[in-house]
């Protein structure tokens, strides 16, 4: 492919798909909490969870330093209630939810 082709083209996917390399981590990890976590936790500075015994994110840090869930989001949290789903994160997506819950702190 030639050179003004390629960069045309490149320049085309990135105006018509959002790009997940210039957002922040803390938008990333909004993201992955909608996406994954939002069915039950409320994620935002306000609002109650839809699951009562889910915490808000907001309030995670007055239970847990944020800093310490890497390591369980690494390995697959299992939790006090049967409900939530036992899931396992990348590094990347640990290091943007985690960046997410400690811009709510």
């Amino acid at each position: 492919m030639q050179r003004p082709v390629f960069c045309a083209l490149l320049v085309t996917l990135s105006l018509s798909v959002p790009s997940l390399a210039a957002s922040t981590p803390e938008q990333r990890g909004r993201a992955y909490a909608k996406t994954h976590c939002a069915r039950c936790h409320a994620i935002g500075r306000t609002g109650e969870s839809a699951f009562k015994p889910a915490p808000p994110f907001r309030t995670l840090h007055l239970r847990y330093p944020i800093e310490t869930l890497g390591e369980a989001l690494a390995e697959g949290i299992v939790t006090g209630h049967p409900a939530m789903p036992q899931f396992e994160l990348t590094p990347p997506e640990i290091n943007d939810l985690l960046s997410y819950l400690k811009s709510l702190e």
